[in-house]
Protein backbone atom coordinates (compact mmCIF):
# COMPACT_ATOMS: atom_id res chain seq x y z
CA UNK A 1 0.00 0.00 0.00
CA UNK A 2 1.60 3.53 -0.99
CA UNK A 3 1.14 6.14 1.60
CA UNK A 4 -0.70 8.20 -0.18
CA UNK A 5 -3.64 5.48 0.05
CA UNK A 6 -2.72 4.61 3.65
CA UNK A 7 -3.41 8.31 4.61
CA UNK A 8 -6.54 8.16 2.85
CA UNK A 9 -7.72 5.05 4.48
CA UNK A 10 -6.79 6.64 8.10
CA UNK A 11 -9.05 9.64 7.06
CA UNK A 12 -12.10 7.33 6.50
CA UNK A 13 -11.55 5.20 9.91
CA UNK A 14 -11.47 7.93 12.09
CA UNK A 15 -14.87 8.68 14.20
CA UNK A 16 -17.44 10.35 12.45
CA UNK A 17 -17.73 14.12 12.84
CA UNK A 18 -20.75 13.95 14.51
CA UNK A 19 -19.59 11.67 17.62
CA UNK A 20 -19.64 13.65 20.74
CA UNK A 21 -16.32 14.60 22.12
CA UNK A 22 -15.50 12.17 25.18
CA UNK A 23 -18.05 10.20 24.35
CA UNK A 24 -17.76 6.55 25.28
CA UNK A 25 -19.05 3.16 23.72
CA UNK A 26 -21.23 1.15 26.69
CA UNK A 27 -22.76 -2.22 25.82
CA UNK A 28 -25.99 -2.47 27.29
CA UNK A 29 -27.87 -5.47 28.64
CA UNK A 30 -30.63 -6.67 30.36
CA UNK A 31 -31.26 -8.05 34.07
CA UNK A 32 -34.95 -8.42 34.73
CA UNK A 33 -36.93 -5.29 33.69
CA UNK A 34 -34.05 -3.08 34.76
CA UNK A 35 -31.00 -1.86 32.06
CA UNK A 36 -27.94 -2.04 32.75
CA UNK A 37 -24.53 -0.33 30.65
CA UNK A 38 -21.16 -1.55 31.05
CA UNK A 39 -17.99 -0.53 29.03
CA UNK A 40 -17.51 -1.97 25.44
CA UNK A 41 -14.15 -2.24 25.81
CA UNK A 42 -14.29 -4.84 28.47
CA UNK A 43 -16.49 -7.26 26.44
CA UNK A 44 -13.90 -10.16 24.58
CA UNK A 45 -17.58 -11.69 23.50
CA UNK A 46 -21.11 -12.52 23.71
CA UNK A 47 -21.81 -15.98 23.34
CA UNK A 48 -25.26 -18.43 23.92
CA UNK A 49 -25.38 -19.68 27.37
CA UNK A 50 -24.66 -23.17 27.77
CA UNK A 51 -24.40 -25.14 31.16
CA UNK A 52 -21.66 -24.84 33.34
CA UNK A 53 -19.21 -27.35 35.35
CA UNK A 54 -20.30 -26.74 38.98
CA UNK A 55 -17.72 -26.77 41.20
CA UNK A 56 -18.67 -26.99 45.23
CA UNK A 57 -18.09 -24.95 47.74
CA UNK A 58 -18.32 -21.41 45.70
CA UNK A 59 -21.09 -18.75 45.99
CA UNK A 60 -24.66 -19.20 44.41
CA UNK A 61 -24.15 -16.35 41.76
CA UNK A 62 -20.96 -18.28 40.60
CA UNK A 63 -22.89 -20.95 38.00
CA UNK A 64 -19.35 -22.96 37.54
CA UNK A 65 -16.69 -22.83 35.22
CA UNK A 66 -17.18 -23.41 30.89
CA UNK A 67 -14.28 -24.08 28.86
CA UNK A 68 -13.60 -21.45 26.00
CA UNK A 69 -11.35 -22.52 23.00
CA UNK A 70 -8.76 -23.95 25.58
CA UNK A 71 -9.50 -21.47 28.57
CA UNK A 72 -11.24 -22.00 32.06
CA UNK A 73 -13.77 -19.60 32.85
CA UNK A 74 -15.33 -18.83 35.44
CA UNK A 75 -19.18 -17.51 35.08
CA UNK A 76 -21.13 -15.65 37.28
CA UNK A 77 -24.91 -15.34 37.06
CA UNK A 78 -25.06 -11.15 37.66
CA UNK A 79 -28.68 -11.73 38.50
CA UNK A 80 -28.29 -13.91 41.19
CA UNK A 81 -25.32 -11.63 42.57
CA UNK A 82 -27.17 -8.12 41.96
CA UNK A 83 -30.13 -9.78 43.67
CA UNK A 84 -32.70 -10.02 40.92
CA UNK A 85 -35.79 -11.30 41.97
CA UNK A 86 -35.96 -14.34 39.04
CA UNK A 87 -33.05 -15.91 36.86
CA UNK A 88 -34.80 -18.06 34.47
CA UNK A 89 -32.34 -19.39 31.87
CA UNK A 90 -34.45 -19.55 28.27
CA UNK A 91 -33.20 -19.03 24.77
CA UNK A 92 -32.17 -15.18 25.54
CA UNK A 93 -29.71 -15.68 27.90
CA UNK A 94 -26.55 -15.10 27.14
CA UNK A 95 -22.76 -14.75 28.86
CA UNK A 96 -21.21 -11.76 27.92
CA UNK A 97 -17.30 -12.87 27.81
CA UNK A 98 -15.51 -10.21 29.98
CA UNK A 99 -11.62 -9.12 30.13
CA UNK A 100 -11.08 -8.19 33.85
CA UNK A 101 -7.31 -7.46 34.95
CA UNK A 102 -6.20 -9.56 32.11
CA UNK A 103 -8.22 -12.07 33.07
CA UNK A 104 -11.36 -14.14 31.73
CA UNK A 105 -14.83 -14.04 33.12
CA UNK A 106 -18.30 -14.74 31.80
CA UNK A 107 -21.31 -12.92 33.17
CA UNK A 108 -24.75 -14.61 32.91
CA UNK A 109 -27.74 -11.73 31.70
CA UNK A 110 -30.89 -11.70 30.53
CA UNK A 111 -30.14 -10.24 26.87
CA UNK A 112 -27.90 -8.39 25.26
CA UNK A 113 -29.86 -5.28 24.09
CA UNK A 114 -27.00 -2.90 21.81
CA UNK A 115 -24.20 -0.69 21.66
CA UNK A 116 -24.43 3.11 22.90
CA UNK A 117 -22.11 6.04 22.30
CA UNK A 118 -22.84 8.19 25.66
CA UNK A 119 -21.68 11.73 25.59
CA UNK A 120 -21.06 13.06 29.37
CA UNK A 121 -24.38 15.07 29.24
CA UNK A 122 -26.58 12.13 28.72
CA UNK A 123 -24.91 10.48 31.73
CA UNK A 124 -25.68 11.44 35.75
CA UNK A 125 -24.71 10.62 38.90
CA UNK A 126 -25.42 7.80 40.76
CA UNK A 127 -28.00 8.41 43.24
CA UNK A 128 -26.89 8.34 46.91
CA UNK A 129 -28.46 5.88 48.75
CA UNK A 130 -28.74 5.21 52.61
CA UNK A 131 -28.89 1.07 52.24
CA UNK A 132 -27.48 -2.14 52.89
CA UNK A 133 -27.08 -2.40 49.34
CA UNK A 134 -23.38 -2.48 48.12
CA UNK A 135 -24.30 0.45 44.92
CA UNK A 136 -20.59 1.63 44.61
CA UNK A 137 -20.64 -0.47 41.11
CA UNK A 138 -22.77 1.89 40.23
CA UNK A 139 -21.41 4.52 38.16
CA UNK A 140 -23.98 7.15 36.74
CA UNK A 141 -27.50 6.58 35.09
CA UNK A 142 -27.64 7.42 31.87
CA UNK A 143 -30.95 8.78 29.40
CA UNK A 144 -31.48 7.34 26.03
CA UNK A 145 -34.39 8.41 24.65
CA UNK A 146 -37.05 6.88 26.58
CA UNK A 147 -34.70 3.97 28.42
CA UNK A 148 -33.28 4.59 31.81
CA UNK A 149 -29.47 2.59 31.66
CA UNK A 150 -27.33 1.81 35.12
CA UNK A 151 -23.77 2.39 34.19
CA UNK A 152 -21.65 -0.36 36.15
CA UNK A 153 -18.29 -0.85 36.48
CA UNK A 154 -17.70 -3.84 35.99
CA UNK A 155 -14.47 -4.57 36.13
CA UNK A 156 -14.56 -3.31 40.42
CA UNK A 157 -17.93 -5.71 40.63
CA UNK A 158 -15.43 -8.45 39.23
CA UNK A 159 -12.74 -7.74 41.00
CA UNK A 160 -14.65 -7.30 44.58
CA UNK A 161 -13.63 -9.45 47.70
CA UNK A 162 -16.61 -11.38 47.44
CA UNK A 163 -16.59 -12.72 44.44
CA UNK A 164 -13.38 -14.83 44.64
CA UNK A 165 -11.73 -13.91 41.33
CA UNK A 166 -9.15 -11.82 41.63
CA UNK A 167 -5.96 -12.27 43.08
CA UNK A 168 -4.87 -9.15 44.91
CA UNK A 169 -3.95 -6.80 42.41
CA UNK A 170 -0.46 -4.69 43.18
CA UNK A 171 -2.21 -1.39 45.13
CA UNK A 172 -5.21 -2.67 45.12
CA UNK A 173 -6.93 -3.59 48.87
Amino acid sequence: MDTSSASAHRQHSAPPASAPVNAAEFLSFRLGAEEYGIDILRVQEIRSYEAPTRIAHVPSFIKGVVNLRGVIVPVVDLRLKLNCATAEYNDFTVVIVLNVHGRVVGAVVDSVSDVLVLSPAQINAAPEMNTTVDTSYVTGIASVAERMLILMDIEALMSSADMGLMDTLPGVQ
